[in-house]
């Protein structure tokens, strides 16, 4: 298989009409457990003239045994970066979508918080819908693209970098419910994830609306 080598051609266009691009990227959607997160990557016109850290890919073309020093790297590369959370229990109170826009809001906020211009940001969004304006509290200019994740660098660094954060965290959260083996499966639905909620149902992490026993594998 061929692997894609993301880059920066997008992001030099794009800073032709905007003084900075905050790219975001989520992990987590299809989990049964877990809060999904976005992360965010701040790229302005002195970032994109530095060179691509070795080895940055979309996360999932990442090998687990690697990504923690590829989001290193990434976070080192970028001028800010975060990460946005939603629970659980958010995703079973308001779905997945507008969780989804809840937690790329609170990424956009952590970022304007480092002090990046939300006058002049674009945000730049890994797939075709856009989740976050119709959440975040004040006007956003969004791009949404296919395949970003794939194909902006940028959008590879914020992947990376929530799928280290939520990784870690779901290997925490398995220390105090280590019958679901969330260290191992971080909360996709694993077939021994499936079991464990056969043998011990739902724990306060689940999202009770999807925990369902038989539900297929989502990863």
């Amino acid at each position: 298989m061929t692997v894609i080598t993301p880059k920066l051609t997008l992001e030099r266009k794009l800073l032709g009409e905007c003084g900075v691009i905050i790219a975001l990227d989520e992990v987590g959607r299809g989990a049964l457990a877990g809060p999904v997160a976005v992360g965010a990557a701040m790229m302005d016109a002195a970032g994109v003239r530095r060179r691509v850290p070795d080895g940055l890919r979309d996360s999932k073309l990442v090998t687990e045994k690697r990504r923690p020093d590829v989001a290193a790297r990434a976070a080192a590369w970028v001028q800010a970066s975060a990460v946005g959370w939603a629970s659980a229990e958010e995703v079973d109170q308001v779905g997945i979508m507008r969780a989804l826009g809840l937690a790329a809001s609170r990424a956009v906020s952590a970022i304007a918080a480092q002090g990046a211009s939300m006058d002049e940001a674009l945000v730049l969004l890994d797939g075709n819908h856009d989740y976050v304006s119709r959440v975040h509290s004040s006007p956003l200019r969004v791009r949404p693209v296919i395949k970003a994740d794939r194909d902006c660098a940028s959008v590879s660094a914020a992947s990376v970098i929530a799928k280290v954060a939520r990784d870690l965290y779901m290997a925490e959260l398995h220390e105090s419910h280590p019958a679901y083996q969330w260290n191992r499966n971080k909360g996709y639905a694993s077939p021994e994830h499936r079991e464990a909620i056969r043998r011990n149902g739902l724990s306060p992490f689940h999202r009770a609306s999807w925990a369902i026993a038989d539900a297929p594998t989502l990863f």
